[in-house]
Protein backbone atom coordinates (compact mmCIF):
# COMPACT_ATOMS: atom_id res chain seq x y z
CA UNK A 1 0.00 0.00 0.00
CA UNK A 2 2.77 2.53 1.33
CA UNK A 3 4.34 1.45 -2.58
CA UNK A 4 1.71 2.12 -4.45
CA UNK A 5 1.17 5.81 -2.70
CA UNK A 6 4.56 6.32 -3.55
CA UNK A 7 4.00 5.63 -6.56
CA UNK A 8 0.74 7.82 -7.16
CA UNK A 9 2.50 11.13 -5.37
CA UNK A 10 5.38 10.51 -7.77
CA UNK A 11 2.86 10.12 -10.77
CA UNK A 12 0.75 13.20 -9.60
CA UNK A 13 4.89 15.84 -8.77
CA UNK A 14 5.51 14.56 -12.56
CA UNK A 15 2.31 15.89 -13.90
CA UNK A 16 2.65 18.92 -11.82
CA UNK A 17 6.21 19.64 -12.99
CA UNK A 18 4.95 18.80 -16.65
CA UNK A 19 2.17 21.49 -16.64
CA UNK A 20 4.47 24.35 -14.87
CA UNK A 21 6.58 23.43 -17.75
CA UNK A 22 4.39 23.97 -20.36
CA UNK A 23 3.33 27.57 -18.62
CA UNK A 24 5.34 30.60 -20.25
CA UNK A 25 5.43 33.37 -18.53
CA UNK A 26 6.13 37.18 -19.87
CA UNK A 27 7.48 39.56 -16.75
CA UNK A 28 7.36 42.98 -17.34
CA UNK A 29 10.05 44.94 -15.90
CA UNK A 30 11.78 48.26 -16.53
CA UNK A 31 14.74 45.88 -17.24
CA UNK A 32 17.45 48.89 -16.91
CA UNK A 33 15.97 50.47 -14.00
CA UNK A 34 17.39 50.60 -10.24
CA UNK A 35 15.16 47.94 -9.55
CA UNK A 36 15.28 45.07 -11.65
CA UNK A 37 17.51 42.79 -10.36
CA UNK A 38 14.39 42.16 -7.67
CA UNK A 39 12.40 41.42 -10.89
CA UNK A 40 15.45 38.98 -12.12
CA UNK A 41 14.82 37.44 -8.59
CA UNK A 42 11.37 36.23 -9.34
CA UNK A 43 12.20 35.21 -12.60
CA UNK A 44 14.80 32.88 -10.87
CA UNK A 45 12.24 31.59 -8.42
CA UNK A 46 9.31 31.16 -10.80
CA UNK A 47 11.96 29.20 -13.10
CA UNK A 48 12.80 27.03 -9.97
CA UNK A 49 9.05 25.84 -9.65
CA UNK A 50 9.71 24.65 -12.94
CA UNK A 51 8.01 27.78 -14.87
CA UNK A 52 9.08 29.32 -18.08
CA UNK A 53 9.76 33.27 -17.57
CA UNK A 54 10.88 35.68 -20.14
CA UNK A 55 11.68 38.63 -18.40
CA UNK A 56 10.49 41.68 -20.65
CA UNK A 57 11.03 45.42 -20.92
CA UNK A 58 8.01 47.98 -20.38
CA UNK A 59 8.40 49.01 -23.96
CA UNK A 60 6.73 46.02 -25.20
CA UNK A 61 3.63 46.05 -26.72
CA UNK A 62 1.05 43.70 -25.43
CA UNK A 63 0.02 42.71 -29.51
CA UNK A 64 3.54 41.40 -29.86
CA UNK A 65 2.97 38.94 -26.64
CA UNK A 66 2.84 35.27 -28.66
CA UNK A 67 2.42 31.70 -26.76
CA UNK A 68 2.18 33.32 -23.08
CA UNK A 69 -0.13 31.69 -20.75
CA UNK A 70 0.40 34.68 -17.88
CA UNK A 71 1.32 38.14 -17.87
CA UNK A 72 3.38 39.49 -14.43
CA UNK A 73 3.64 43.59 -14.68
CA UNK A 74 6.31 44.46 -11.56
CA UNK A 75 5.94 47.94 -10.13
CA UNK A 76 9.58 48.61 -11.52
CA UNK A 77 7.89 49.74 -15.02
CA UNK A 78 7.29 53.54 -15.36
CA UNK A 79 3.43 53.42 -15.67
CA UNK A 80 3.71 56.45 -18.48
CA UNK A 81 6.03 54.34 -20.92
CA UNK A 82 3.75 51.30 -21.01
CA UNK A 83 2.11 50.71 -24.21
CA UNK A 84 -1.48 50.58 -24.82
CA UNK A 85 -3.41 47.69 -24.57
CA UNK A 86 -2.59 45.59 -21.48
CA UNK A 87 -6.13 46.41 -20.13
CA UNK A 88 -7.93 44.95 -23.09
CA UNK A 89 -5.62 41.67 -23.04
CA UNK A 90 -7.56 37.92 -22.94
CA UNK A 91 -4.51 36.66 -21.08
CA UNK A 92 -4.46 35.83 -17.09
CA UNK A 93 -2.48 39.22 -15.54
CA UNK A 94 -0.85 40.29 -12.06
CA UNK A 95 0.32 43.09 -10.65
CA UNK A 96 1.85 45.21 -7.95
CA UNK A 97 2.23 48.47 -9.98
CA UNK A 98 -0.74 50.57 -7.58
CA UNK A 99 -0.37 53.33 -10.34
CA UNK A 100 -1.12 51.46 -13.01
CA UNK A 101 -4.51 49.58 -11.52
CA UNK A 102 -6.42 52.53 -12.63
CA UNK A 103 -4.98 52.46 -16.21
CA UNK A 104 -6.05 48.23 -16.04
CA UNK A 105 -9.57 49.57 -14.73
CA UNK A 106 -8.74 47.21 -11.47
CA UNK A 107 -9.43 50.39 -9.38
CA UNK A 108 -10.46 54.00 -10.11
CA UNK A 109 -8.71 56.74 -10.53
CA UNK A 110 -8.38 58.64 -7.78
CA UNK A 111 -4.27 58.14 -5.72
CA UNK A 112 -4.27 57.72 -2.41
CA UNK A 113 -8.15 56.68 -2.17
CA UNK A 114 -8.52 53.88 -5.36
CA UNK A 115 -4.98 52.90 -4.81
CA UNK A 116 -1.48 53.66 -3.17
CA UNK A 117 0.82 52.27 -0.86
CA UNK A 118 1.81 51.97 3.07
CA UNK A 119 5.46 53.03 3.54
CA UNK A 120 6.17 50.38 6.71
CA UNK A 121 4.02 46.96 6.99
CA UNK A 122 4.57 43.99 7.35
CA UNK A 123 1.24 42.22 8.26
CA UNK A 124 -2.02 41.63 6.31
CA UNK A 125 -5.51 40.27 7.65
CA UNK A 126 -6.39 37.36 5.72
CA UNK A 127 -10.23 37.78 5.35
CA UNK A 128 -10.87 34.95 2.82
CA UNK A 129 -9.25 32.02 4.23
CA UNK A 130 -11.42 29.25 2.05
CA UNK A 131 -10.28 30.79 -1.16
CA UNK A 132 -7.14 28.98 -3.25
CA UNK A 133 -5.59 32.46 -3.24
CA UNK A 134 -5.43 32.09 0.51
CA UNK A 135 -2.85 29.19 0.14
CA UNK A 136 -4.36 27.39 3.00
CA UNK A 137 -3.47 29.61 5.65
CA UNK A 138 -5.67 30.37 8.26
CA UNK A 139 -7.63 33.60 8.35
CA UNK A 140 -6.62 36.38 10.30
CA UNK A 141 -3.55 38.50 11.00
CA UNK A 142 -0.40 36.74 8.49
CA UNK A 143 2.57 37.99 8.60
CA UNK A 144 3.99 38.21 5.44
CA UNK A 145 7.11 40.07 5.07
CA UNK A 146 10.13 39.41 7.31
CA UNK A 147 11.06 43.16 7.65
CA UNK A 148 8.81 46.30 7.36
CA UNK A 149 8.52 47.29 3.97
CA UNK A 150 6.11 49.14 1.56
CA UNK A 151 3.16 47.62 0.43
CA UNK A 152 0.95 48.51 -2.48
CA UNK A 153 -3.05 48.46 -2.07
CA UNK A 154 -6.17 49.20 -4.14
CA UNK A 155 -9.97 49.57 -3.91
CA UNK A 156 -11.73 46.85 -6.31
CA UNK A 157 -14.54 47.10 -8.23
CA UNK A 158 -17.68 45.13 -6.78
CA UNK A 159 -16.51 41.87 -8.73
CA UNK A 160 -13.55 41.46 -7.13
CA UNK A 161 -12.32 38.46 -4.87
CA UNK A 162 -11.18 40.57 -1.96
CA UNK A 163 -8.66 38.24 0.41
CA UNK A 164 -6.46 40.39 2.07
CA UNK A 165 -6.27 44.25 3.54
CA UNK A 166 -3.71 45.97 5.08
CA UNK A 167 -3.45 44.98 8.79
CA UNK A 168 -5.76 47.61 10.68
CA UNK A 169 -6.76 49.40 7.03
CA UNK A 170 -9.46 47.60 5.83
CA UNK A 171 -10.25 49.67 2.95
CA UNK A 172 -6.49 49.19 1.83
CA UNK A 173 -7.31 45.81 -0.44
CA UNK A 174 -3.70 43.84 -0.81
CA UNK A 175 -4.85 41.00 -2.49
CA UNK A 176 -7.78 40.43 -4.90
CA UNK A 177 -8.60 39.13 -8.17
CA UNK A 178 -11.38 39.06 -11.00
CA UNK A 179 -12.27 36.28 -12.23
CA UNK A 180 -12.77 36.38 -16.04
CA UNK A 181 -16.24 38.62 -16.67
CA UNK A 182 -15.86 39.88 -13.67
CA UNK A 183 -17.29 43.35 -13.11
CA UNK A 184 -14.31 45.71 -12.66
CA UNK A 185 -14.37 49.67 -12.36
CA UNK A 186 -15.76 52.00 -14.69
CA UNK A 187 -18.37 48.87 -15.63
CA UNK A 188 -15.54 47.04 -17.44
CA UNK A 189 -15.17 42.97 -17.70
CA UNK A 190 -12.21 41.55 -17.08
CA UNK A 191 -11.03 39.98 -20.45
CA UNK A 192 -8.99 37.42 -18.30
CA UNK A 193 -8.27 36.39 -14.92
CA UNK A 194 -6.63 39.43 -12.97
CA UNK A 195 -4.99 39.68 -9.76
CA UNK A 196 -3.13 42.76 -7.67
CA UNK A 197 -0.89 41.45 -5.31
CA UNK A 198 0.77 43.82 -2.30
CA UNK A 199 4.45 43.79 -3.34
CA UNK A 200 6.86 46.96 -4.34
CA UNK A 201 9.36 47.45 -6.24
CA UNK A 202 12.21 45.72 -4.01
CA UNK A 203 10.10 43.57 -1.28
CA UNK A 204 9.63 40.01 -2.76
CA UNK A 205 12.60 39.01 -1.41
CA UNK A 206 11.94 40.08 1.56
CA UNK A 207 8.70 38.00 1.69
CA UNK A 208 7.57 35.70 4.69
CA UNK A 209 7.52 32.18 4.22
CA UNK A 210 3.47 32.88 4.17
CA UNK A 211 4.09 35.61 2.03
CA UNK A 212 5.89 33.43 -0.43
CA UNK A 213 2.62 30.59 0.19
CA UNK A 214 -0.11 33.59 -0.84
CA UNK A 215 2.51 34.54 -3.53
CA UNK A 216 2.81 30.98 -5.23
CA UNK A 217 -1.24 30.44 -4.48
CA UNK A 218 -1.57 33.97 -6.73
CA UNK A 219 0.27 32.11 -9.73
CA UNK A 220 -1.41 28.71 -9.49
CA UNK A 221 -4.88 30.55 -9.46
CA UNK A 222 -4.02 32.60 -12.27
CA UNK A 223 -2.61 30.00 -14.59
CA UNK A 224 -5.69 27.00 -13.77
CA UNK A 225 -8.34 27.20 -16.36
Amino acid sequence: MKKLLSILVLIGTLFSSSVYAQTRIALISQVKGSSASTDIAIQKYLQSKGYQVEVLDQSVSPNNLKNTDLVIISSTVASKNMQSGWRQLPVPLMTWENDYLDDLAMTGKRINTDFGEVEKERYLWLVNAPHPLSAHLPAGTRNVYKAQAPMSWGKPGLGATIIATIYGQPEKVAIWGYEKGATMDYESLAPAKRLMFFLNNDTFTNLSDDGLKLFDASIQWLINK
